[in-house]
C-alpha cells in the first residue's frame, strides 16, 4: 500500500477552489461579452487560433479550444455556414482536415477581440504587476498538468 502524501506538501483545497472560481468567473465574463456579437467562448478561441497561425488540423484546433472532436466538428460546421471559416483536405497528410480563417472570419474575430479586451483589461487593473507572473505560473500549470497525467 502507497504511503499517503505529506498533507503539508500538497496544494490547498482552498487554493483548488479559488483556481475554479476564477476560471468560472472569468469564462462567464468573456462568454457575456462574446455573446453580446454573436459569438461565444468556443468560437472566439477557434477563429484565434486560426488567425494567429493561418489555420491549423482540425487535432490541433480541438486541442487548443479544448474540445472534443464531435463537438469541435459541429461547431465547424456552423463556422463554415456562417462563412467564418474553410475546411479542406490538409496538402501535408490527406487523412487530415485543415481549416482556415476567411476574411469574414478574421473581421470577427477583430470585433470578438474588442469585446473581450475589457474583460482582460479589468483582469489587469485587478492583478496589476502581478499579471505577466500569474500567465507564467498558470502556463507552468497547464503544461504539467499535461505532460503528468494523474494516476488511475
Amino acid at each position: 500500500m502507497a504511503a499517503l502524501p505529506d498533507p503539508t506538501t500538497l496544494v490547498s483545497d482552498e487554493s483548488l477552489r479559488l483556481l475554479s472560481l476564477a476560471e468560472r468567473s472569468v469564462t462567464q465574463r468573456l462568454d457575456e461579452a462574446l455573446k453580446g456579437h454573436g459569438s461565444g467562448i468556443d468560437q472566439w478561441r477557434v477563429l484565434s487560433l486560426l488567425v494567429e497561425q493561418g489555420g491549423c488540423p482540425m487535432n490541433v484546433v480541438a486541442d487548443h479550444a479544448m474540445m472534443l472532436a464531435p463537438k469541435l466538428s459541429k461547431l465547424i460546421d456552423r463556422m463554415v455556414s456562417a462563412n467564418l471559416v474553410l475546411r479542406r483536405t490538409d496538402e501535408q497528410d490527406r487523412r487530415r482536415v485543415f481549416v482556415a480563417a476567411t476574411p469574414r472570419g478574421h473581421q470577427a474575430l477583430a470585433r470578438w477581440d474588442a469585446a473581450t479586451a475589457k474583460v482582460q483589461q479589468q483582469i489587469k487593473e485587478i492583478l496589476g504587476a502581478d499579471a505577466a507572473p500569474l500567465d507564467d505560473v498558470l502556463r507552468r500549470l497547464s503544461e504539467g498538468l499535461r505532460r503528468n497525467s494523474l494516476p488511475d
